[in-house]
């Protein structure tokens, strides 16, 4: 697999498209530091939810502030890639190894994969939509761009996606991620609210590759990103046999 890095990103994930401004313009990134801003540099709405969420928040933040506590390191953006899916699949609820209608499960060792999307303060932000989508066991995604795709898993659903409620609390279903190559195992997450979106991207922590994985040293730069990225995933017989349970929290910064 040959890789070419999206344009402005200084990041490489496979064979990445050339997004048309058009498209770029669509793909906000949820600001680490101030407003989300489109192609143009120009400033995006803020969503009412997200305005909400900021303007509850600002009585408890600005105090906190004042008195010199640390705020949670935001989870640091990443570049999305290039098989986030070109259409939705049929079936995209949060159990991504058991697809709707099939009576095979997913090749691979299960994950449950849980966490909250919070503030900085440590608040949660009810609402959220988060996305989550991975290549199968095989290292497939269900993508046109990848050229095996035909051989892919049909009983991996490679996509899912959940509205957290009131405590903002995700749970997906899906598999430990595996190594392409040029790639660290990874699972490609996105956060949405109206027009806002933070991208990242999760690994296993201790994995060998994710040292020479670009796109993971780059995120692990920022001081406090690795624990924001790193997934432990520990033994959970009580969830699923053979399975393993990881948590890893989302902080919108």
């Amino acid at each position: 697999m040959t890789a070419s890095c999206s344009r402005g990103s200084g990041l490489c994930d496979g064979n990445a498209p050339q997004l048309s401004e058009s498209q770029r313009a669509s793909r906000h990134v949820w600001s680490l530091s101030g407003p989300a801003r489109g192609a143009t540099g120009g400033a995006l709405p803020m969503s009412p939810l997200y305005r909400r969420a900021l303007l509850a928040g600002a009585p408890l933040l600005l105090p906190a502030v004042a008195r010199g506590q640390t705020l949670l390191t935001a989870t640091p953006a990443q570049t999305e890639g290039p098989f986030y899916p070109a259409s939705l699949p049929a079936d995209f609820d949060n159990d991504l190894v058991q697809v709707r209608g099939q009576a095979a499960r997913a090749m691979g060792t299960v994950l449950h994969l849980e966490g909250r999307v919070l503030d900085r303060a440590g608040r949660p932000v009810p609402g959220v939509t988060v996305e989550i989508w991975q290549c199968d066991a095989q290292g497939i995604y269900d993508h046109p761009r990848d050229s095996r795709r035909e051989q892919r898993d049909g009983a991996f659903q490679g996509f899912g996606r959940v509205q957290v409620e009131a405590d903002a609390r995700y749970r997906f279903r899906t598999l430990s991620p595996v190594a392409y190559p040029g790639r660290a195992p990874h699972i490609h997450v996105a956060v949405l609210s109206g027009s806002a979106r933070l991208v990242s991207q999760f690994y296993l922590a201790g994995h060998p590759r994710n040292d020479r994985d670009r796109i993971f040293r780059a995120a692990t730069s920022v001081p406090g990103g690795r624990e924001r990225i790193e997934m432990r995933p520990q033994d959970a017989p009580g969830l699923e046999a053979g399975a393993l349970a990881a948590t890893l929290h989302i902080v919108l910064g």
